[in-house]
């Protein structure tokens, strides 16, 4: 079977990098080499931005009235939706997404983040029109809200297409051209949107740079024609980003790591907590940034939650992401497993109790890929290195706490701040403690309850910056202010006289 080569996309067609070379990529259930992929550098981003710079100064694309951008939005969902079978496929050979999770999440999300931005572009308000005012004298005053030109985005592998689309979807809509470059592990779906879209949008409006981070990403950071940067992955990476980007004084949006906590009150419905904290945990093999690694739990009911869990976990199926009974796939890649080992085995020589899972497995078909069992640690505290860090795996920390106010302080005592989430049957008592929370999600009696009308980003070194909504859209926006004055005459001006003295 031959591989495929997947080159960049820039000015609407297909180019080879000036490079000459290319990158494996590897289904990570398998290990088998699923394409050739375009290694990217400093020329390839200069030909993507000038043709991506090109097309934002084209009246047909500058000056294209909301209503066309979302008519042209709706055309783009209604391309996802034609080849939604394609692209499934696709992401789950990519990333090791099962394709349950793909079919009942991620291609619905696709096609819910399309249709929200295209009925929030409709109506929103990229002029606005200021009340009237005396002083310093009459003017007629507008704030308007324009494209920032060309933006640099930069995906991470866990979910390539919803990335993909939050953030180029998001940045065409209001007016924006784009260089995207996706994660190197992952290119196979953005490559392909860019195939079946190509004739819907103008060349250069959508380009796609591929290549490693440190290469392509550095690139784009410094780059003086990039006006933004929105990123997704590490924190460290993130903040390598920031001190790049400053030297251009670029916007930056970053969403990082996180270290998501939630506490379970004495009240809790227990046969949810079971399902729900270890749906927050397990979800794509535990690699989101918004997952709930610790579990707070009152201790008066800590061993009746940790049976719950364990029974839930044993009934959770690792195996081939393209079957669709299996729960959870493989990990991104061996070394990236062998990293959430060592996250598990430094839990137990720091005290912890495994009370499920703590091994790799091997699944017959995929044996080339790394798979870990659903993992439960009890008998945690808030100062081990597993309850800290993040681990990017199934594997959950179950945590003891006295009172709300412990949870509380043992919820907030993390560098982190994407995500909480508290279960209890009082909800009154919940909404008020989620206003201490500080992480920028916070879901009560549930995880991973993700909006696309609803900001999303992180307290603390969890980001800068919100995706989703109005903010997620304003975020690709710069705002002028045009002050008209109606007074011609300089001797009326009140302010003027400060500086031009009239003869006594």
């Amino acid at each position: 079977m031959k591989i495929p080569i997947i080159n960049h996309f820039i000015a609407g067609v297909a180019v080879p990098p000036a490079s000459g070379q290319y990158i494996n990529v590897e289904n990570p259930a398998t290990g088998a080499v699923t394409a050739r992929l375009a290694a990217g550098n400093a020329d390839d981003l200069d030909s993507a931005v000038a043709a991506a710079k090109a097309a934002g100064a084209d009246p047909a694309w500058r000056d294209m009235p909301a209503e066309r951008r979302s008519a042209l939005i709706y055309a783009l969902a209604q391309r996802i939706q034609a080849h939604a079978q394609e692209l499934l496929y696709l992401e789950s050979i990519s990333c090791g997404g099962t394709v349950s999770r793909l079919a009942g999440m991620d291609l619905p999300a696709a096609m819910d983040i399309c249709w929200t931005i295209a009925e929030l572009v409709k109506n929103y308000p990229f002029v606005e029109n200021l009340p009237q005012r005396s002083l310093p004298e009459m003017t007629h005053g507008q704030v308007i809200k324009e494209p920032i030109g060309v933006c640099g985005l930069i995906t991470a592998w866990n979910f390539p297409l919803l990335m993909f689309l939050t953030k180029s979807i998001t940045a065409l809509a209001s007016g924006n051209t784009v260089v995207v470059k996706p994660s190197e592990l992952t290119p196979h779906t953005a490559a392909r949107f860019a195939e079946i879209t190509a004739d819907l949008l103008p060349p250069g409006v959508l380009n796609i740079v591929h290549g490693y981070g440190h290469v392509v990403g550095d690139a784009m950071s410094q780059h003086a024609d990039i006006g933004k940067i929105s990123f997704t992955g590490s924190t460290r990476v993130g903040k390598l980003i920031q001190v790049a980007a400053a030297q251009t004084c670029k916007r930056v949006t970053v969403e990082l790591g996180g270290k998501g906590a939630a506490i379970v009150r004495p009240d809790a419905d227990l046969n949810l907590v079971a399902h729900a904290a270890l749906f927050g945990v397990m979800l794509n093999s535990g690699q989101m940034c918004e997952s709930g690694t610790r579990l707070l739990v009152h201790k008066s009911i800590e061993q009746q939650v940790i049976n719950a869990l364990n029974e839930v976990a044993t009934r959770l199926v690792v195996g081939d992401p393209l079957d669709p009974g299996t729960s959870i796939g493989p990990l991104s890649s061996n070394q990236h497993g062998e990293r959430v080992m060592d996250y598990i085995r430094s839990a137990l020589d720091d005290g912890a109790r495994l009370v499920c899972g703590g091994e790799r497995l091997s699944i017959a078909g995929c044996e080339g890929g790394f798979f870990v069992a659903p993992t439960i640690l009890a008998g945690a505290n808030n100062q081990m290195k597993a309850a800290r860090e993040e681990i990017f795996g199934p594997v959950l920390v179950v945590i003891p706490y006295d009172t709300d106010e412990d949870a509380i302080a043992l919820a907030n005592d993390s560098n982190y701040g994407l995500s909480a989430g508290i279960y209890s049957t009082d909800l009154v008592t919940a909404q008020q403690m989620s206003r201490r929370l500080q992480a920028g999600s916070v879901w009560i009696n549930d995880w991973h309850a993700i909006r696309s009308d609803a900001p999303f980003g992180g307290y603390k070194e969890s980001g800068i910056g919100r995706e989703f909504g109005i903010k997620g859209l304003e975020s690709f926006l710069e705002i002028k202010t045009v002050i008209t004055s109606f007074q011609r005459d300089p001797n009326a001006k009140m302010l003027y006289a400060m500086l031009h003295k009239q003869p006594a």
